[in-house]
């Protein structure tokens, strides 16, 4: 099953200023996500973030936060992104396909992950952009995550995916500035 650009949201979990010194190697994880991010905005796909307890663990980090419509960056408390009953909300959200970013790998992408594959979307966390405190607990979280249904998956994988053909101009665009 192929990630299609028009049938995907990038989901976008905790990427945020004071949680962001605790993730190993958070510099990778942070780069990453910027990649995917520009290649979503060229490319249409909607991007939807969430932040856990911002008053604790501050804001979104500024450079990822930038380019998404504040009202795609949702506050929530519980630790499933859709436990919080606020991302049915966004048209966005109404696809079938989920591409899924973030920290931490173990607490609130799987639980995020688990709700969403229960709620009958499909979804592709992507390896590299996703952390932990623990490298342990990401590689766990990736090792459950695949026996629970998640296809687990590269940013070049979604991104070649998105793009489905060479030759075109959105093809090259892409490839100058993200695949060289």
């Amino acid at each position: 099953m192929l990630i299609q650009a028009d049938r995907s949201v990038l989901l976008m979990i905790d990427l945020q200023e004071r949680l962001a010194p605790a993730i190993h190697d958070f510099a990778e994880v942070q780069r990453h996500n910027d990649w995917l991010l520009g290649v979503a905005q060229r490319l249409d796909v909607p991007v939807v973030a969430t932040v856990q307890y911002p008053r604790g663990l501050g804001c979104m980090i500024p450079a990822l936060a930038a380019p998404i419509p504040p009202e795609h960056i949702l506050e929530k408390i519980h630790f499933s992104a859709v436990a919080e009953g606020n991302l049915a909300s966004l048209n966005a959200m109404a696809r079938p396909q989920v591409v899924l970013t973030g920290i931490e790998a173990h607490v609130c992408v799987t639980q995020t992950a688990l709700d969403l594959i229960a709620a009958g979307k499909e979804v592709y966390v992507v390896a590299e952009a996703v952390g932990s405190r623990r490298p342990e607990d990401k590689e766990l979280a990736l090792a459950r995550l695949r026996q629970e249904g998640c296809r687990i998956v590269s940013r070049e994988m979604v991104a070649f995916e998105w793009l489905h053909q060479a030759g075109t101009e959105r093809f090259r665009e892409i490839s100058k500035v993200f695949l060289r």
